[in-house]
């Protein structure tokens, strides 16, 4: 059993608030699952509809020109070269527009361009060509195409810069060897004096520059114009790049559960049901008593639980028991928020039946005068009754007629019900005094009363006998029932004078929401005074209960079980003594009838 007691002192855990959370979260599967499915198909679709691209790579060592490549002190290339610039250059169109000439198609200028990718790897002078394309062998060929018309433009244009140096060189030098040439001339018509020491000097000088320049050129035209070397040859590659079918169905699905439980937490925060049991707690103020589990697929329900449903039956009767609350009054009003009463219809008679097994002496009033059926629910489930009281005789005064069936509930024993029938004006008949009297048989000692009435929020039954009944239980499915609808609950019965003892938690399928087959059904064709056997599949919950069972015809003086106990309530009745045919006849000592406790 899962009691959960208010605590306004001390809040939940983090941890337990988060398992909380995370639980309500997964309530939302249907959206998770949208969510996977969608990052799948967006994985997919990225996929396949890219197609396959094959990146081709190939590397080439950049250097700088210089005039002894082999001597120790030929300066620091890397201050020389800029590896920045140097990858720029690379993607620029001059560079793509020889490759493209190369290649013999002058205008994939662009394309080339998009598919490139140049790097340079930290602390190297290595520039790193890698072309993508949808065909390995044109990605090879393009990547080693742009890696020697990188190779090619560096070349031209260090050489350029040589030519125009060469140029100027030259270009010096030409009035240089005029002036030479002309000093020559002086010199021979001068003699011997100042004069010719003069020319002589000024030639010397001349002489000299023009040494300067020509070494200067002949260094120039000496220089190692190499640009670089490659070090690696791009070749076809023989498998797609990038992540790949697989890789981007993994990522897709991981995204589509983010997107998935983003989802669900929206709608996590839009949800006014109440989503757990805290929900429920905070909203009745009362404590959840017990859950019951959810039952098996394609397994038959039964008025009367079996296995684990009747053992939580059974430890919410002992909770109750021991509720000082409700050990003084022994009242207790069984209803739903809002809807059907199907669940709550089988947690009264659950309750009643765990009651008796406790020894008490329990009175089960069926309180719904609207749409009455809980007497012919019972006959499924082991009720020992006399064919005459299938349906019960109604008084002047409508309901309560004063008619108590008893109703076997195998191991468990017997408990009294009182059926309900329908009446013109329902609230007379529950605020009546034989109703009132009938409420205050629990006054008696070892005796309780399980009154079962309609649904809180459909009409206002429940409330005209909260005052009488005291102690309310509310049985609910935190799934379907909204907060605001707890919350009113507890604020109507509160103020009609009762009091919420807890609740009972029941979580089902929607297409296992049926009512209990009603026997009446399967008897169709059937004489009504013949013998009609049970299948061991229909014993009741709590116990075990005969293999067969008789009804009489109506108005006959024998009655299978429980025909001696038909008895009248001390209330007076306008319909009393009209019980039905079956009460003339002699039904005292009848063995068939259960042992009440």
């Amino acid at each position: 059993m899962t009691v959960v007691q208010p605590d306004a002192q001390q809040g939940p855990d983090e941890p337990d608030l988060l398992r909380d959370q995370f639980r309500q979260l997964l309530r939302y599967r249907v959206l998770i699952v949208a969510g996977v499915v969608l990052g799948l198909l967006g994985g997919a679709w990225t996929a396949l509809a890219g197609g396959a691209a094959y990146t081709a790579t190939s590397e080439v060592t950049v250097r700088s020109a210089t005039f002894d490549p082999f001597s120790p002190g030929g300066g620091n290339p890397e201050k020389e070269v800029s590896m920045g610039s140097e990858r720029q250059t690379a993607l620029s169109n001059a560079v793509a527009a020889r490759a493209a000439k190369e290649l013999g198609d002058p205008g994939r200028v662009e394309r080339l361009q998009d598919g490139l990718q140049v790097t340079n790897p930290p602390n190297t002078l290595v520039l790193r060509f890698s072309y993508t394309d949808g065909s390995p062998r044109t990605a090879a060929t393009a990547a080693n195409a742009l890696t020697q018309a990188y190779l090619d433009n560096r070349r031209d244009q260090t050489q350029s810069v040589i030519d125009n140096m060469i140029q100027g060189y030259e270009e010096q030098l030409e009035p240089l060897k005029k002036q030479r040439d002309k000093l020559a001339e002086q010199i021979d018509g001068l003699g011997e004096g100042r004069a010719l020491d003069t020319t002589l000097s000024v030639q010397s000088g001349v002489i000299g520059r023009i040494s300067e320049l020509n070494s200067s050129i002949t260094k120039l035209k000496a220089v190692d114009t190499t640009p670089g070397f490659v070090v690696r040859t791009a070749t076809p590659p023989a498998a797609a790049s990038g992540p790949g079918l697989p890789l981007l169905l993994g990522l897709g699905g991981a995204v589509g559960i983010g997107i998935g439980l983003v989802a669900a937490w929206v709608r996590l925060v839009f949800d006014p049901t109440a989503r757990s049991q805290s929900d429920v707690v905070r909203a009745l103020r009362a404590p959840v008593l017990g859950t019951l589990p959810r039952p098996r697929r394609k397994q038959p329900r039964r008025l009367l639980a079996q296995g684990r449903v009747a053992e939580e039956y059974r430890s919410i009767a002992f909770r109750l028991a021991y509720d000082q609350g409700f050990a003084e009054r022994r009242r207790l009003l069984v209803v739903a928020p809002r809807g059907p009463i199907d669940t709550a219809a089988e947690a009264s008679v659950n309750l009643t039946a765990c009651f008796v097994e406790m020894g008490r002496d329990v009175l089960l009033v069926e309180a719904d005068l609207r749409t009455p059926g809980l007497a012919h629910k019972l006959r499924s489930a082991e009720g020992v009754r006399p064919g005459w009281a299938r349906t019960p005789a109604r008084g002047d005064n409508g309901w309560p007629t004063g008619l108590q069936i008893p109703i076997d509930a195998g191991e468990s024993g017997a408990f009294d019900l009182v059926p309900g029938s329908k009446v013109r004006n329902v609230a007379r008949a529950l605020t009546s005094g034989p109703a009132t009297r009938l409420f205050a048989e629990a006054e008696s000692p070892g005796t309780v009363v399980v009154v079962l009435a309609p649904a809180v929020l459909s009409y206002a039954d429940a409330i005209a006998l909260a005052d009488r009944v005291d102690g309310v239980l509310v049985v609910c499915d935190p799934r379907e029932v909204r907060r605001d609808d707890l919350a009113r609950v507890r604020e109507l019965v509160s103020g009609a004078g009762g009091t919420v003892l807890g609740a009972l938690l029941h979580s089902e399928d929607s297409a296992r929401r049926r009512r209990v087959p009603d026997l009446r059904l399967r008897l169709r064709g059937r004489g009504r005074g013949a013998e009609r056997p049970r299948p061991a599949a229909d014993t009741g919950g709590t116990g075990t209960g005969r293999d067969t069972a008789t009804e009489p015809p109506p108005g006959s003086g024998t009655a299978t079980g429980g025909g001696a106990d038909q008895r009248r309530v001390s209330w007076p009745t306008a319909g009393e003594g009209a019980g039905g045919p079956g009460e003339e006849g002699d039904r005292s000592g009848d063995p068939a009838r259960p042992a009440r406790r």
